[in-house]
């Protein structure tokens, strides 16, 4: 018969960090952070760090004495094994230089046998009639994603510290004075504007239906990758790869995607195809067309790509078609959960992330239909949490007689760390595809 396997535990690493409160109170702020009472793995040891816990929070003094008053008062003493317990863990360290190490472990216990005791309720519930497969996913993305959340924070860091680095950063600059610090899109007034997409930064592009958001994201991917050999993610919820793919071509080789489509080539099309099919082919582009994918996927998805090929821009068509793997009051909810855990996702991966977003129908009814901030669909969070909000607008698609015939404007209408304004690019509507104003006609 096979013995029950023990959980994991480090009864001496729990015994050195209360043994360390108990010697040095001050080090509990630092402790307090890392652990909470449910770390423990021993009943006693629990309650020992509750009583430790609220003499630090009132301000009392903590020592062996004062703890063991406190769990005889509360009628625990002899439940943690009497005094004698208490004075046997407070001599188990001789000083508390390392109760952060130790601290770390004791969590790190922790969260395997909480990893563990997930694990055993997803199977439960797989072996329940009845359940659906999609709804077991769900649920299980989100009690995976329970647990990361509850992952240690960064705390406070010395101005010093950030000082050096931010001054650091101020010589790169001035050494590099005029030039992009971000992923370039190779549109020359938007670099300008915006110094290249910068890591950390949550973009958001929207537009009403036929303005070009996939197109101008497609060809910024594409010159990000083919110019700059920036690896760049696509996650297209919308189109297969194949169909992204098809139009990445057809914006490379300058081809009407229209005759593509319908196999009415002209002879000039293919030469330019087969050469638009070399700096693609060698360009570091990876597309996932999950539909529906949610946040937690694509977030470990993300990861992985950066580990095995290195990331610099992740691109994501488009974010109201995303879903948060958990059930939401409401859309909006989720959509502000979705727009946060995005922004979450460019800094913990230190890469831009651009994200395309509807528009509410609102901007149909007004005789200006050039978008602004409150025609966001579900707005509010995304607002908040974007560190760039640009909205595309084509006078010739409301006005046939327009002057600006093949002219979009790219309206920044947020910039959290540069100017707003809008930057005028061609649109080359048979190859979907954005270009400078000077190359319009090339």
């Amino acid at each position: 018969m096979e013995l029950a396997k023990v959980p994991p535990q480090n009864l001496e690493a729990e015994q050195a960090v209360l043994g360390a409160l108990m010697l040095e109170p001050e080090t509990g702020s630092s402790v307090f952070e890392i652990l909470q009472p449910e770390d423990f793995y021993r009943d006693n040891h629990r309650l020992i760090f509750i009583a430790l816990r609220d003499l630090f929070e009132r301000g009392d003094p903590v020592d062996l004495v004062s703890v063991a008053e406190a769990l005889r008062q509360n009628g625990r003493l002899e439940q943690v094994g009497g005094i004698a317990t208490v004075s046997q863990i407070a001599r188990s360290v001789p000083s508390a230089v390392n109760i952060e190490f130790y601290a770390k472990i004791v969590a790190e216990k922790s969260m395997l046998r909480q990893l563990i005791r997930t694990a055993g309720r997803i199977a439960e519930k797989g072996y329940e009639p009845g359940e659906e497969a999609t709804t077991l996913l769900a649920e299980a993305e989100k009690l995976i994603l329970d647990l990361t959340q509850r992952q240690v924070k960064d705390g406070f860091e010395s101005i010093r510290n950030i000082l050096l680095n931010t001054f650091e950063k101020i010589e790169t600059l001035y050494a590099h004075k005029g030039n992009l610090t971000g992923v370039p899109t190779f549109f020359t007034e938007l670099d300008r504007m915006t110094s290249g997409w910068q890591p950390s930064d949550l973009v958001i592009i929207a537009a009403r239906p036929s303005m070009g958001k996939t197109a101008l994201v497609l060809n910024m991917a594409e010159n990000a990758a083919v110019r700059a050999n920036v690896p760049v993610a696509v996650f297209s919820l919308e189109m297969s790869k194949e169909q992204l793919v098809q139009r990445m071509l057809c914006s490379e080789a300058m081809v009407d995607q229209q005759r593509v489509r319908t196999g009415d080539l002209l002879d000039t099309d293919w030469p330019k195809l087969t050469r638009a099919v070399g700096p693609l082919s060698d360009a570091p582009v990876f597309i996932d067309d999950t539909v529906g994918i949610s946040l937690l996927e694509l977030r470990s998805k993300a990861r992985r790509l950066k580990i095995e090929h290195g990331l610099g821009l992740i691109v994501i068509d488009y974010l109201q078609l995303m879903t948060l793997g958990r059930r939401a009051e409401s859309r909006q909810q989720e959509v502000a959960a979705i727009s946060r855990g995005l922004k979450g996702i460019a800094r913990e991966l230190s890469v831009p992330v651009i994200a395309l977003s509807q528009l509410n129908r609102g901007v149909e009814q007004r005789q200006d239909k050039r978008p602004i901030m409150s025609d966001l669909l579900e707005s509010g969070a995304i607002e908040a949490d974007a560190d760039v909000i640009s909205f595309i607008y084509r006078d010739e698609y409301y006005n046939p007689e327009s002057e600006k015939k093949g002219i979009a404007e790219l309206i920044i209408a947020k910039h959290r760390n540069g100017p707003v304004g809008a930057v005028e690019l061609g649109f080359l509507k048979e190859f979907t595809k954005f270009v400078n104003l000077d190359r319009q006609h090339l």
